[in-house]
This record gives structure tokens, C-alpha cells and sequence, in this order.
């Protein structure tokens, strides 16, 4: 299985995908664990140049940079844990590119589509769980925290990251499962992220 998890800062995706972690794990599935952007050597410099709070980036040169980044991971890593029979959990993945530099930044989605495509040779999630939460709850979770520089692109920005999100998951049903976070406390929010991959694993027992 190649599973995502999405959604804007403070909706616990690091929390619940070291959760299904060890779920897969007592079920006997081999598991990894990644992030984007990172995971490799060059993924992580692209990583740290992305998030400084005092580089100005373009908004094309972040879409670039982020499925620079991208393509590293998939090609020397991703591609070559699950060919090995190994599922992989990856916080975020190229939805949030569309939610950020497209809904985020306003830049073409359909252009992004083709960059998404090209950086990831074609490869798709199985399952993309969208751990949905408010802006104000976000700031909340996150407000001890020294801001990035994507953190710092303003309330504004991420409501537009977020309904970018929603759109994904109603233009992609079947795939990206939307579980609203606020409000329920984690092993709650890990439950219900149980029974969808379950039910995944269910369906796609005899394939």
C-alpha cells in the first residue's frame, strides 16, 4: 500500500501516521515511514531551503522546487520500497502541492496536474487520508511554534490551502478519505483512520 496523509499545519499527521505505523506492524505489514519534501539527502536540502523564514521564493520556483524535491524521493526511495513489497506512509504527497501552490499561491491547477504527473512518473496513492481542521484550530495547535516560511503566508493563504484540500477529496472520493479532526481527541481520529484502511485492505484482498 502507498498511503498519504494531508492537511494544513497542526492536524496531527505526524501523530497518526506513526499510529497506523504500528497498526500495520501488528498485523504483520512491513511499513516505512516518510515525509515530503525529504526522505533522501537532496529531498532534505530542498527541504530546508523551502521552509527558511528569510529566503523570498517565487511561487513557480517553490512549485518547482517542491516537485524537485518529489521526484528525488519517488525514484530512489518510494519506487523502490514498494516494488520490494513494502507499504509506504508518506506525510504529504503531490495533493499538497495542488492545495498549496495551486488554491494557496493561485497558480494553474492544470499545470500543476502535468508537474505532479511528471515528478511522481505517474505514481498515485492508494489511500490519501485528509485530517481536516479550521484555520483558527491550526493556529492554535501550532502557536508555540517558530513559523516557517510557508507558516507565515497568512490566515488568507491557508484558507485557501484548505478548501483546496476539500475540493480534492470531493473531486477524488474513492481515494482521498476526509476525517474531520477538531474536536476529537487522537485515538478517536486513529480509529477512524483504522477502519478506512481495513476496508482498503478488504477490497483489494484477492487483487
Amino acid at each position: 500500500m502507498f498511503i498519504t496523509f494531508e492537511g494544513i499545519d497542526g492536524c496531527g499527521k505526524t501523530t497518526q501516521i506513526k499510529l497506523l505505523a504500528e497498526y500495520l506492524d501488528q498485523k504483520g505489514i512491513k511499513n516505512v515511514m516518510l515525509r515530503e519534501p525529504g526522505g533522501v539527502k537532496i529531498s532534505e536540502e530542498i527541504r530546508t531551503l523551502l521552509l527558511d523564514a528569510h529566503e523570498k521564493i517565487e511561487p513557480i520556483t517553490e512549485l518547482m522546487l517542491f516537485s524537485a524535491a518529489r521526484a528525488q524521493l519517488v525514484e530512489t526511495l518510494l519506487k523502490p520500497k514498494l516494488a520490494a513489497g513494502i507499504s509506504v506512509l508518506c506525510d504529504r504527497f503531490y495533493d499538497s502541492t495542488t492545495a498549496y501552490q495551486g488554491f494557496g499561491r493561485g497558480l494553474d491547477v492544470a499545470m500543476i496536474d502535468n508537474i505532479n504527473k511528471a515528478a511522481t512518473g505517474g505514481l498515485e496513492p492508494d489511500l490519501t487520508i485528509f485530517l481536516d481542521i479550521s484555520v483558527a484550530e491550526s493556529k492554535n495547535r501550532t502557536c508555540r511554534q517558530i513559523a516557517d516560511r510557508i507558516e507565515q503566508s497568512g490566515d488568507n493563504f491557508f484558507e485557501r490551502v484548505r478548501a483546496g484540500f476539500i475540493a480534492l477529496s470531493e473531486k477524488y472520493p474513492n481515494r482521498v478519505k476526509r476525517i474531520n479532526v477538531e474536536g476529537e481527541d487522537v485515538e478517536s481520529v486513529r480509529n477512524q483512520i483504522v477502519v478506512v484502511v481495513n476496508k482498503y485492505l478488504c477490497e483489494h484482498a484477492n487483487a
